[in-house]
Formats: structure tokens, sequence, C-alpha cells
């Protein structure tokens, strides 16, 4: 898939879901991408950061019910 060319792009990093690998500047299109994250490192570890998040949100509404 091709990658944006945007003359003026955001500097976040991204997490592709659909390649696994990590983007930055020339993005693939958004539907695949986590993110934006501040560095390559925290987007490496985006799916470890979305399941953190899940599980916190799960705990959450279990509380409220």
């Amino acid at each position: 898939m091709a990658k944006s060319k945007d003359p003026n792009p955001d500097q976040g990093w991204y997490y592709n879901t659909r390649t696994g690998e990590v983007e930055h500047l020339e993005r693939s299109r958004s539907i695949d991408l986590l993110g934006p994250y501040p560095d390559e490192a925290t987007a490496k570890r985006a799916l470890e950061i979305a399941r953190e998040r899940t599980k916190k949100a799960d705990e959450e509404d279990a509380k409220w019910r």
C-alpha cells in the first residue's frame, strides 16, 4: 500500500496493525494505524499498550456495574 507523501507530516510515530511495522513521517492508511506515539520505542509497544488500556477499561466497567 502506498504511503502518504504529505509535505508537512505530523511528527508522531505509528504502529501499522496490518504490517506490524512502525511508521514515521510517511504513513499508510489511517485505518491500519495505531498512534500517534511520542517515539519509536513506544510505537513498537502499541499492541501491548492497547491490551493494557482495554484491560483497565474492562475492570472499570465491571466496577461500575
